[in-house]
């Protein structure tokens, strides 16, 4: 059963970046699409981004669309959320989750002040 670990969120002012990591072990990472997720106060956990196994294909939420970048390194089996312009409306806590998995991490608080 794969392992995540989200690390790099922290407080931002909007307009600023983050970069956020996901470290997997124990699955089939390299061989899996891979997403990010988030889930905001008071809401359902929402769609963010997805990276094919070999990061030739990508989407994302319109939401993130021109902002975030979703990107992977297999050797390290590691997936990666780059996010920039951040708003206000960003604010969650962001989780990694290979396709087909039900296998929650404990996230990364992403806050965004205005």
């Amino acid at each position: 059963q794969v392992q995540l670990v989200e690390s790099g969120g922290g407080l931002v002012q909007a307009g600023g970046s983050l970069r956020l990591s996901c470290a997997a072990s124990g699955g089939t990472f390299s061989s899996s699409r891979m997403g990010w997720y988030r889930q905001a106060p008071g809401k359902e956990r929402e769609f963010v981004a997805t990276i094919s196994w070999n990061g030739g294909s990508t989407n994302y939420a319109e939401s993130v669309k021109g902002r975030f970048t979703i990107s992977r390194d297999n050797a390290k089996n590691t997936v990666y959320l780059q996010m920039n312009s951040l708003k206000p409306e960003d604010t969650a806590v962001y989780y990694c989750l290979p396709a087909g998995s039900d296998s929650w991490g404990q996230g990364t608080q992403v806050t965004v002040s205005s």
